[in-house]
């Protein structure tokens, strides 16, 4: 296993940057985040406005992919992964406001563990997958569920703006086999599992989807929610917990 590192993009000076957290520092970088440069300043964590913590070019997203949501569902278990697009104008950082949709009566939270890829790729093995990940950070694939249900299809539920926190950082270095990921509303747990439920794995996800399409750096795959989504009303607050990674906290408006 590599060795654990933590990346993160901030808001300084009126620009987003790149940065390492060490501790309870920002190490802010001039460079990627593989290849860091020079270092610009250090700034405590606490003053740091974290922002999401990559821009990609696409976000790819697993429907039932923890084998106790598909039967919460109603659904068999797919043969193969069931993948939809997210707009790159859904990403919000830490601490950004889920804003629920005029055309929505039920918007639900979905705890999720997002791969964020390093390099470009395309029809990559399993293996060439798993050192093209840059590593991996919290997500909630917040849904407009009574749209989804209306439409058939889920376009129009997974994409409205501010749908796909991200955050707080990218944590490189770790092992996603068997994390805890947990969602919670104003406090209270409302999913809990661990990703050994997940039917497929983030490098075979990878694999996968690299079949489908070429895939760049900063590229996220959303690889699926365990049981228990549910409903976020304007004035709730969602946390995203994964073991390793750390917690993703957003208010809804």
């Amino acid at each position: 296993m590599a060795e654990e590192v933590r990346y993160c993009r901030i808001r300084h000076g009126g620009h987003v940057r790149r940065g390492i957290v060490e501790g309870e520092v920002v190490r802010l970088i001039a460079g990627e985040f593989t290849a860091p440069g020079e270092t610009i300043a250090e700034i405590p964590l606490a003053a740091a406005e974290l922002v999401a913590p990559v821009a990609p070019s696409k976000i790819v997203c697993v429907g039932l992919n923890y084998r106790a949501h598909a039967a919460e569902m109603g659904h068999q278990l797919p043969a193969e992964p069931v993948l939809f697009l997210k707009p790159p104008t859904t990403c919000i950082g830490p601490g950004a406001t889920i804003v629920r949709p005029a055309a929505s009566r039920r918007v639900d939270h979905e705890a999720e563990l997002a791969v964020v890829i390093g390099r470009r790729i395309r029809l990559a093995t399993p293996e060439a997958a798993a050192a093209a990940i840059l590593g991996y950070t919290c997500a909630n694939d917040v849904t407009a569920r009574d749209l989804q249900a209306r439409d058939g299809q889920w376009t129009r539920a997974k994409s409205f703006d501010t749908f796909c926190p991200l955050g707080p950082w990218i944590a490189a270095g770790i092992d996603p086999a068997d994390l805890s990921i947990e969602a919670f509303v104003n406090g209270e747990r409302r999913q809990a599992s661990r990703t050994s439920d997940l039917i497929f794995g983030p490098c075979e996800l990878v694999s996968f989807v690299s079949h489908v399409m070429t895939l760049e750096p900063h590229d996220v795959i959303l690889t699926g929610t365990p049981a228990g989504v549910g409903p976020l009303e304007a004035g709730d607050e969602v946390e995203i917990r994964i073991e390793g990674i750390g917690s993703l906290v957003n208010p809804v408006a």
